[in-house]
């Protein structure tokens, strides 16, 4: 769980650099900066985790790092309501995976548990954002999110076991 939320929060916050950097000015400084320093917060934690439980990384590090930035550039060339809606496509999946991972952790991880529901609030939040501006007004919506939910469902997938 510790090496694909890891993992996640990578590659969040370097979708949000790539959007950054295609939107700059305003909404850089605006809601995409917040959640992006909500996302840095996240990772923070679990590269805490990852020293504290030597856990290893997922070896896909390299290519999140240059997907997450490239899905963040790529959506955000399309306008901002396009990198609202991959926001809130990402979001989406990363709401219920965390929901799935908090239902299967015990007692003896209420602390991991803890870190976890604070996270999935966040994530839920987020794509609440996403939503509020403008994310399914974006041309394309069902097909642009139903591609990214499904690269970011083979994203987990492929952190888990590698």
């Amino acid at each position: 769980m510790i090496r694909v939320d890891h993992a996640g929060e990578y590659g969040a916050v370097r979708i949000y650099e790539g959007q950054m950097a295609v939107l700059g000015g305003a909404v850089a400084s605006g809601a995409i900066a917040r959640m992006a320093e909500q996302e840095r917060d996240h990772l923070a934690a679990f590269e805490r985790l990852v020293r504290q439980r030597r856990v290893r990384p997922t070896v896909m590090t390299p290519l999140w790092y240059h997907a997450g930035f490239a899905l963040g550039a790529a959506t955000a060339a399309l306008g901002s309501h396009a990198a609202m809606a991959c926001t809130a496509a990402v979001e989406e999946v990363i709401n219920d995976h965390y929901t799935g991972q908090i239902a299967r952790l015990g007692n003896d991880e209420a602390d991991l548990r803890a870190h976890m529901e604070v996270f999935r609030a966040d994530e839920a939040a987020h794509r609440d954002i996403a939503y509020e501006h403008g994310a399914r007004e974006t041309p394309g919506y069902g097909l642009l999110t139903g591609a990214i939910k499904a690269g970011t469902r083979l994203a987990i997938w492929l952190s888990e076991r590698v």
